[in-house]
């Protein structure tokens, strides 16, 4: 997978789907850029993972290593443009999370992954010279680079269908990979 920015901005879906994975941190280390995650997605959208940490679940543990590590780091707006294209989306997505992440790349240049269909169209139109990634995308490069076993790429999968209820919609470009390794 080529990538041609100099960073990726994940929304929450992808985040969460990662870490459902149980593979969050070889995943950050297969994405050849600079990984980061929104303010607004950490404060906002991330709770479900914050949650967690009362648990010590081994999502936050990994989430947690993979921030200390620099794996993925966190971005808050640096403008008023930014902040204000920000408003702006959220009047259009619904959503603070994905029209941080939306509002952050457009003004930075950067590679967005999200797995919200909306957010996808609407940064299509928007920005349609920026790289738009998906969580399959980004987990299909990481088997490719790590030479990951089918069956540990069965699980990853598996676990983020059950645990980060995620499907990949029918057109979804990468469908027929996902129905491929699942079986």
């Amino acid at each position: 997978m080529e990538i041609k920015h100099s960073h990726v901005i994940l929304d929450a879906c992808c985040v969460l789907n990662f870490c459902a994975s149980g593979h969050l941190i070889e995943i950050m280390q297969s994405i050849p850029a600079q990984v980061v995650v929104t303010e607004v997605v950490r404060e906002r959208e991330l709770l479900t993972l914050q949650r967690l940490a009362d648990e010590h679940n081994e999502d936050v543990n990994q989430f947690e290593v993979a921030i200390e590590k620099g794996f993925l780091s966190f971005v808050d707006f640096n403008s008023e443009h930014e902040e204000e294209t920000f408003v702006n989306y959220v009047f259009e997505l619904g959503d603070d999370g994905e029209s941080a992440t939306c509002a952050i790349a457009v003004h930075r240049e950067w590679a967005i992954a999200t797995d919200d269909k909306k957010a996808i169209s609407f940064c299509q139109r928007e920005a349609p010279h920026l790289q738009i990634l998906s969580t399959l995308a980004i987990v299909k490069n990481w088997s490719e680079i790590g030479n990951i076993s089918a069956p540990t790429l069965r699980s990853a999968l598996t676990a983020i269908r059950t645990r980060g209820r995620y499907m990949p919609h029918r057109q979804h470009p990468l469908l027929c990979w996902w129905e491929a390794v699942m079986q």
